[in-house]
């Protein structure tokens, strides 16, 4: 069957293989098979062929590939889906914009470029290419004009091999020791050449490459060719592709046979494959004794079942170290310690993974096993962050070795020990970094990341209540940013507050105190969080207690500066320790279980190694429920709307029903330009404002932008430029830390790419300015407007003239003259400008001050032997010795030392030429110091204005997402809201006139959508269809209750947001909170019922809700007997009705309806949604067949109640068979028979018994009579 595909062949895309970037391609016939498209089960795949040099291609998934329209695309720019900072992907998209001139036959005919034959045979050897195959292709001469290719003219491109590091034995590992030699990096002259290869030792070492490169060397035989390779920094770079055949007959350098033999080692295995044990292959460490499962121990020797076991350590005896090589003795001792971590062990300039780490990097990473006896696998160290990060995303905690030793600095130690032994000759490694989930960084090692969502680290501690209700101590933060959110709170039996915390705040990872969780807790971890990692800690060692957290936070030093040894503690932590302590180091009455969550998570950062970057930061902020506070009208100041993680989940605000975000009102709302404006936009929709000034300043800035459509695109093209800038301020301020500078093992680290890294520090802080550069242009493009709006006024206005944002051009002129930008990009490195640096100005204006004295005194010297041609001879240490010709030498006084001579000439030193050579050499090493550290410092400066800069990200966020929200506002069908503060005189009401749903008004079903009023509360000159403060809805099966009440939902909080909304009036008061009760759904992992979850949801309802909330309850009590459904659902009716909050109720109980359309309760109004039903003909028995009926929805809700729900039209919609519902009809009609027969029994027998009585003179023992027998 033919396979189904939206592409042909020559067609441009968009291409991207899984973890990699989106990549600009053509579309092309896989060379065997002449198809460009395949299917593999149900996945389907096209074949495209990268714009790249050299040229590669391979089969990507369809759903992968989107059409490609040129580069400037919005998708394209910064914060756009496809865009990239590589020059790669950049210079691909131009290719591509060239090849857009072009149609499909003529792309195929010039650009696509042929597989050698031996490539592919090759192919055909292989299994079949999954997502992410490659394989390189010969290129040929294009026509096109490229830039690109004009700067590639004149040179084939290297073929590139797939590294791979094997190793024969252990005892290799051992003679890899002393390996990382600096100064053979990228070496490319022969001379330079000579000098790596005679500098080698004669051993391996660990930075020896296994694919050697084919630089051309001058023919030596008596020296091995540089094993140095470096890396490609194309697409290859990113992607594994298959080796490659030269099409050049290589220059092979003459090795001798010791060579060959190291060679050996590193080659790859005949046959491919991913040994494990069901395929045979059992490797040392599946069968040492002390790993096995029954016998695994912890490192205090304690057994799985000990109580205080503790699973990130194993006990590694002392017997199997002793037989280690010494590296292997290291990788073991530092795997003892962190035994639940994926080690990245530096050897080299190559991360290496052993044992057990290596079985999970072949199986997760599509590595393949080292020759061996032990498992083994590794990558080049620039391919840290794309590794890392996919075992991270997987789940897995990643620990990075680092060497922090180099060979020479290893033989000065062992020279200076007395007794060394081999373990002692190893160089030395340290754990440098441990990340998870909840605790990345995104630092210079992992590169550009396009993810923009919050992920936070949440520790909970909990102290359970007696009237099941517990007490929690939250601590979260999102370590990418670096806030810490500290709180402690009250909460019910459902745990509402906690649920809506992890609703607002996605939440990646928890901490929380093993032994000390409650039942509830521990179902709700499961079953709310279910996708997050939950890591137990130990009480008191690891999960401190309060007092323990204020004195390692006294005693870490995380508040002090350089220059001031005073602590300066956060105003948010300084509130929670009690006055009467004068150290500090007593929690306030009510914080306990907040600070012992700080404890924790403070404990795992500095397990991560990350624990000074994020607290000396200083950014603390006291975590409120949102729910807290009073409900009082007076109380409405500052106060934010709850949204609770039901009512998020069932109005379908951040994710739907599967778990994505497609049709969500996030999804429809979000058009932030940055990173920072979508995080934002976020906690706005998930806390909308609740005091109408602040809502209708939101909406005149809106209306505002409106008016200056002009204004407002060229600041959102600005905003797409801006970097994400709230990380980089968080990176800066870690890479000017000067304590980390000198504590951290990173400072201590040897890396290969440095020079590489250092260009990356510098392309962020250089990117930070920019971006401020830009905000700068943003704010200085409204002031030269009229803008009305006093919230938009302040935002864009600088401080020095009455606003909020910052002026910054001080700062920016300092930093742009303060070093050679371009220089420092171009080299890596900043020499930084007078001024910027004390230490380095004041060892220069030392260096220029005795290098005048050393002139004065030459000057003096000459007039005192009477000779002009006296100068300074020397470099180095021999600097500054005088050169005096013969002649005049005889003349010298006694001062003078000869220290050297020639032809003609004598030299000499004295004493004051020695003094000052001694100043100007200590001034040198000075200047020497400083320079080594003056990136450091120069970060360090940018961060003393730390506050500037995070106030102009919240000045320039805030734009962001008020030019979102005009975006969307924008629209003939799009209204702005009438938002009233609620008053005593003023009942809560909502008036929604011709109102749609804002996901669907704007999908291609916009169209067929039926607008709806609603109108609750008020008065009946308001709604004109009276005060009802409850809607009872009715209506038939699929009629659209479900949707209207989920419509009313959005839009109150499209209201409250600050937005335009689909309709064509809508006028409310404030509504503090949005309670939902929709759909039907058990939680089978928490052991809850449909109905119970049901019942939970509308406890929590009858629990918070005020006069001011909105109510929307479906179908409350369809889980249970109709009769008891019935009775529970009309006493909620009634219990909301006298709470006077705002209510949609909708149900399918038509007995409830009677009861409350016949109590003429003002209170409550009936609505249903309307359908038009043709009856089928009558059958013998004079009665229309139900399931024969054609009911036609018109989804209007009106007045009044459905007097059925057409239950047998949805079964016959749902396909159930004819004779099934022909068989539910009749027991339908048996039942209705039954209850009309009752009824009429019930009606007679009170009539009876009335009569009865009556006729007896007792009339007052008629009801009590008749209330025994009914």
């Amino acid at each position: 069957a033919a396979v189904c595909c939206d592409f042909q062949p020559g067609d441009l895309v968009w291409a991207k293989l899984e973890g990699y970037p989106w990549w600009a391609s053509l579309v092309t016939r896989h060379p065997k098979s002449g198809s460009h498209v395949k299917q593999e089960r149900s996945c389907v795949s096209i074949h495209v062929q990268f714009f790249d040099d050299p040229p590669s291609r391979g089969w990507v998934k369809a759903k992968n590939a989107k059409a490609y329209t040129g580069s400037d695309c919005k998708e394209f720019q910064r914060g756009g889906v496809f865009f990239s900072s590589k020059p790669e992907c950049q210079n691909a998209a131009q290719e591509a914009d060239n090849a857009l001139g072009l149609d499909r036959e003529d792309r195929l005919k010039q650009l696509v470029v042929a597989l050698d034959s031996s490539s592919e045979e090759e192919e055909e050897e292989e299994d079949e290419p999954m997502d992410g195959d490659l394989y390189l292709q010969t290129p040929k001469k294009s026509p096109i004009k490229s830039p690109l290719k004009k700067t590639r003219s004149g040179r084939q491109p290297k073929t590139k091999k797939r590294r791979i590091i094997e190793n024969n034995s252990d005892e290799d590992l051992s003679e890899s020791e002393d390996d990382f030699k600096p100064g053979i990096i990228d070496s490319s002259s022969d001379d330079e050449s000579e000098a790596v290869e005679s500098s080698e030792p004669d051993t391996a070492s660990e930075s020896e490459s296994p694919v050697k490169s084919q630089q051309k060397r001058k023919r030596n035989h008596d020296s091995q060719p540089s094993p140095m390779l470096k890396p490609s920094r194309t697409l290859q770079s990113f992607m594994t592709p298959s080796p490659k055949p030269n099409s050049e007959k290589p220059f092979t350098p003459s090795v001798g046979d010791r060579t060959i033999s190291k060679l050996a080692a590193f080659s790859a295995p005949d046959t491919p494959s991913t040994p494990s044990a069901e395929d045979g292959r059992v490797y040392p460490h599946m069968i040492e004794d002390f790993l096995q499962p029954g016998k695994m121990r912890d490192a205090e020797k304690r057994t799985r079942d000990h109580p205080e076991y503790d699973a990130r350590t194993i006990y590694v005896p002392d017997a199997f170290l002793n037989k280690q090589t010494p590296a292997m003795r290291q990788w073991w001792q530092l795997k003892a310690k962190h035994f639940d971590t994926i080690l990245f062990f530096k050897m080299g300039k190559f991360y290496e993974l052993f044992h057990m780490d290596a079985t999970i990097a072949v199986n997760e990473l599509g590595l393949i096993y080292m020759k061996g006896e032990q498992a083994h696998a590794g990558f080049p160290e620039i391919a840290y962050g794309r590794y890392a990060e996919t075992l991270i995303q997987k789940g897995y905690k990643v620990g990075r070795i680092e060497q922090t030793e180099t060979p020479d600095m290893v033989q000065e130690r062992v020279r200076k020990s007395e007794g060394a032994t081999k373990y002692d000759k190893v160089v030395a490694r340290e754990l440098c970094s441990v990340q998870t989930k909840g605790t990345k960084r995104y630092s210079f090692l992992d590169g550009d990341s396009g993810e923009t969502s919050s992920a936070h680290l949440l520790a909970v501690k909990e102290v359970p209540s007696a009237d099941n209700c517990s007490s929690f101590g939250v601590c979260f933060i999102d370590t990418s940013v670096g806030t810490f959110h500290v709180g402690q709170f009250t909460d019910d039996r459902h745990q509402s507050r906690l649920r809506t915390l992890t609703s607002h705040y996605p939440v990646v990872q928890v901490l929380f105190e093993r032994g000390n969780v409650s039942e509830r807790l521990n179902s709700f971890l499961g079953h709310q969080m279910s996708a997050a990692i939950r890591e137990p800690l130990k009480p008191n060692s690891q999960f401190w207690d309060g007092s323990r957290t204020l004195k390692e936070l006294s005693e870490g030093s995380y508040f002090t500066e350089e220059e001031s040894p005073t602590a300066a503690w956060p105003e948010a932590l300084k509130a929670m320790q009690d006055e009467a302590d004068p150290l500090g180091k007593t929690p306030r009455e009510g914080s306990e279980l907040a600070l012992s969550a700080l404890g924790a998570v403070i404990w795992y950062l500095r397990e991560s190694l990350i624990d000074h970057e994020l607290i000396s930061m200083r950014n603390f902020e006291v975590y409120h429920p949102l729910d807290s506070e009073a409900k009082e009208v007076s109380d409405f100041t500052n106060k934010k709307m709850v949204l609770d993680g039901v009512t998020l989940n069932n109005l379908e605000i951040l994710q739907n029903g599967e778990g994505g975000t497609e049709g969500t009102l996030l999804d429809h709302l979000n058009r932030c330009s940055t990173p920072f404006g979508k995080r934002l936009f976020q906690q706005w929709l998930c806390a909308p404002s609740c005091q109408s000034s602040t809502i209708n300043d939101r909406l005149d800035a809106v209306e505002d932008l409106m008016a200056l459509p002009d204004l407002a695109a060229e600041a959102q093209d600005f905003l797409r430029k801006l970097p994400d800038l709230e990380r980089l301020l968080s990176k800066i301020h870690t890479l000017g830390s000067a304590k980390r500078s000198q504590d951290h093992p990173d400072s201590r680290a040897i890396f290969f790419e440095d020079v590489a890294y250092s260009k990356r520090k510098i392309e962020d802080f250089l990117s930070a300015l920019a971006g401020f550069a830009l905000g700068m242009k943003i704010a200085k493009l409204f002031s030269a407007k009229d803008v009305k709006a006093k919230l938009l006024k302040k935002t864009v206005t600088l401080d020095c003239n009455g606003g909020r944002f910052p002026d910054l051009t001080e700062q920016l002129d300092f930093f742009e003259q303060s070093f050679d930008q371009k220089k420092a990009k171009t080299e890596g490195v900043i020499k930084p400008s007078k001024g910027v640096d004390p230490d380095y100005d004041f060892a220069l204006s030392d260096m220029k001050l005795v290098q005048q004295q050393l002139d004065d005194y030459l000057d003096k010297q000459k007039s005192r032997l009477g000779c002009r041609n006296i100068v300074f001879w020397g470099s180095g240490k021999n600097r500054f010795q005088m050169e005096i010709p013969e002649g005049v030498a005889k003349k010298v006084p006694n001062e003078y030392e000869l220290t050297s001579s020639k032809k003609g000439h004598k030299r000499y030193r004295t004493r004051e030429i020695e003094r000052l050579l001694a100043q100007m050499v200590d001034a040198e090493e000075r200047r020497d110091v400083a320079l080594r550290d003056v990136m450091r410092r120069i970060f360090a400066q940018f961060d003393k204005h730390a506050e500037s800069w995070n106030c102009a990200v919240q000045c320039l966020s805030l734009i962001d997402v008020l030019i979102c929200l005009s975006e969307v506002s924008k629209g003939a069908d799009m209204v702005r809201p009438e938002v009233h503060q609620p008053i005593t005189a003023l009942a809560p009401f909502l008036e929604i006139r011709e109102g749609r749903h804002p996901c669907i008004s704007r999908s291609l079903a916009a169209a067929d959508f039926i607008p709806n009023d609603t109108c609750i509360g008020g008065t009946a000159e308001d709604s004109g269809e009276g005060n009802g403060r409850l809607v009872l809805v009715t209506g038939p099966n699929m009629g659209g209750k479900s949707t209207l009440m989920r419509q009313v939902g959005c839009l109150v909080i499209m209201a409250h947001l600050g937005c335009y909304v689909p309709a064509e009036k809508c006028a409310l008061s404030v509504v503090d909170r949005v309670f939902t009760r929709l759909g039907a759904s058990d939680r089978i992992m928490a052991g809850e019922s449909t109905f119970f979850v049901e019942l939970s949801e509308t406890s929590s309802i009858l629990q918070h809700a005020s006069a001011h909330s909105l109510v929307l309850l479906d179908e409350l009590g369809s889980g249970t007997a109709t009769y008891d459904g019935t009775a529970i659902a009309c006493a909620v009716v009634r219990e909301l009705c006298e709470r006077r909050c705002r209510t949609l109720f909708s149900t399918h109980y038509h007995s409830l309806v009677e009861e409350f359309s016949s109590s003429h309760d003002a209170s409550v109004r009936l609505g249903h949604m309307a359908c038009m039903v043709e009856e089928a003909p009558a059958d013998d028995t004079d009665s229309s067949d139900p399931s024969e009926e054609t009911v036609t929805f018109l989804y209007k809700f009106v007045s009044g109640a459905c007097p059925k729900s057409y239950g047998f039209n949805a079964a016959k919609l749902a396909g159930i068979p004819s004779e099934v519902i022909s068989r539910a009809v009749g027991k339908s009609r048996a039942f209705e028979s039954t209850i009309q027969n009752l009824s009429l029994f019930r009606l007679r027998l009170t009539c009876f018994v009335e009569s009865y009585f009556i006729s007896l003179s007792l009339p007052g023992k008629f009801s009590i009579v008749t209330t025994l027998l009914l």
